[in-house]
C-alpha cells in the first residue's frame, strides 16, 4: 500500500511539473510566433518604403503624391508620369525582384551545402551565365531576351556542375571550404575566358553593364517574362526549406527523419542555377548579396529556413533597391554600378567569414 501510494505520490508530481512546463513553453512559443510576424511586417513596410523612396528621388526629385498618381493613376501626357512609369518604376521593380532571388539562392546553397560562404557569385555560378552572355553577345548579338535567359540558365548550370565536379575530385571529397576554393578557381578561369572574348570580338562596351552589374537597363518586356518566373521559383524554394532545415542539421539526421538527400540536393541546386541565371540575365553578375542576407536572416529569425528564406526574399529586395538607390544619388547625374555598392558590404564581410572558416581549409 505504501509504495502504491508513493507512485500515485509520484505521478501526480509528475504530471504537475509536465503541466508547469507546458504553461511555461506555450507563451514562449507564442511570443516567438508574434516576433516573427512583427519581423517579416516590418520587413515588408522596410521594403515598400524603399521602393517609393528609390522611385522618388534621383537626378530629378518627385514628391511622394506624383509617385502614387503615375504608378495608380498613369497620365502619359505628363513627363513626370513618364519619368516614374518608364524609367524608374521597372528598374525598382527589377532591383527588388532580382535582390529577392540572389538571397533566396544564397540561402538555399548555405543549406545545402552547409557552407556559409555559399553565393551564386562566390561560389561561380553568375560567372557560368556571365560567359554565356558573352559568347552569345559575339556570335548571336540579336537573339531576344527570352532565349538569352534559357542560355544563362544554361550557362549557370555549366559552372555549377564544374565547380562540385572540382570541389568532389580533391582527396577527402567536398567540404564547405574546397567548394569555395573551386568556386573561386572556376570564377577566375570563365572570368578571364569572358575578358578575353569581350577584347577579341570589341565587346568591352557592351559587357560593362554585365560585369559591374546593374539594373538600369531593365524594361517592361523584360520583367514581364523574368519577374513570374523568379516570383514562382521563390515560392517553389519556400517548399523545399523544410527538407533544407534538416539537410543543414547533419546528413544522418537527415536521413533518420526520410529525406531523400540527392533528390533535395538536385531539386535544390537546379533551383539555384535558376534564380541565379535569371538574374545574370537582367541585371549582370551581382555578388554578395546572397551571401550577406541569409546569415542577417538567420541571426534574425534563426535556423529554420522556412522563416530564412521568405525572409531572405524580402530583406534581399531591399538590400538591392537601396544599392540602386545609392548608385544613382552618390554621383548625381552619373551613375554607380550596382554591383560596387553591394560590395562595400559584401566584401569585408566574405572576410569575416573566410577568417572564421580558415581552419577548414
Amino acid at each position: 500500500m505504501r509504495l502504491k501510494g508513493r507512485t500515485d505520490e509520484h505521478a501526480v508530481s509528475s504530471e504537475g511539473t509536465a503541466s508547469d512546463a507546458s504553461s511555461l513553453t506555450r507563451p514562449m512559443l507564442r511570443a516567438g510566433r508574434i516576433r516573427q510576424i512583427l519581423l517579416f511586417i516590418a520587413s515588408a513596410v522596410l521594403l515598400a518604403l524603399s521602393m517609393f523612396a528609390a522611385i522618388s528621388l534621383g537626378a530629378k526629385d518627385l514628391t511622394l503624391s506624383t509617385v502614387w498618381a503615375a504608378v495608380f493613376h498613369y497620365d502619359r501626357s505628363l513627363m513626370t508620369h513618364q519619368i516614374i512609369h518608364e524609367l524608374r518604376l521597372p528598374r525598382v521593380l527589377g532591383a527588388a525582384v532580382i535582390g529577392a532571388a540572389l538571397a533566396v539562392a544564397g540561402s538555399l546553397i548555405q543549406g545545402i551545402t552547409r557552407n556559409p560562404l555559399g553565393d551564386t557569385g562566390v561560389l561561380g555560378i553568375n560567372a557560368g551565365a556571365m560567359f554565356v552572355v558573352a559568347v552569345s553577345f559575339a556570335f548571336f548579338p540579336n537573339l531576344p531576351y527570352g532565349t538569352l535567359i534559357v542560355l544563362s540558365f544554361l550557362g549557370a548550370l555549366m559552372s555549377t556542375l564544374l565547380v562540385f565536379g572540382l570541389g568532389a575530385s580533391a582527396p577527402g571529397g567536398l567540404t564547405p571550404m574546397r567548394l569555395t576554393v573551386s568556386g573561386a578557381v572556376t570564377a577566375a578561369l570563365l572570368g578571364s575566358m569572358t575578358s578575353g572574348i569581350a577584347i577579341y570580338f570589341d565587346l568591352s562596351q557592351d559587357l560593362a553593364f554585365w560585369y559591374a552589374g546593374g539594373v538600369a537597363g531593365i524594361k517592361w518586356s523584360q520583367l514581364e517574362i523574368l519577374a513570374p518566373i523568379l516570383l514562382i521559383v521563390i515560392v517553389w524554394s519556400m517548399g523545399l526549406a523544410r527538407s533544407i532545415s534538416l539537410i543543414s542539421m547533419g546528413d544522418e539526421v537527415a536521413l533518420n527523419l526520410g529525406i531523400n538527400l540527392k533528390r533535395i540536393r538536385l531539386l535544390g541546386l537546379l533551383t539555384v542555377v535558376v534564380l541565379a541565371g535569371l538574374s545574370v540575365s537582367a541585371a549582370g553578375a551581382i555578388s554578395f548579396v546572397g551571401l550577406v542576407i541569409p546569415h542577417i536572416a538567420r541571426k534574425l529569425i534563426g535556423v529554420d529556413y522556412r522563416q530564412i528564406v521568405p525572409l531572405s526574399a524580402l530583406l534581399g529586395a531591399v538590400l538591392l533597391v537601396l544599392a540602386d538607390l545609392g548608385a544613382r544619388m552618390a554621383n548625381p547625374p552619373e551613375e554607380l554600378a550596382i554591383g560596387i555598392m553591394v560590395s562595400f558590404i559584401g566584401v569585408p564581410f566574405f572576410l569575416f567569414l573566410a577568417r572564421k572558416e580558415r581552419r577548414d581549409l
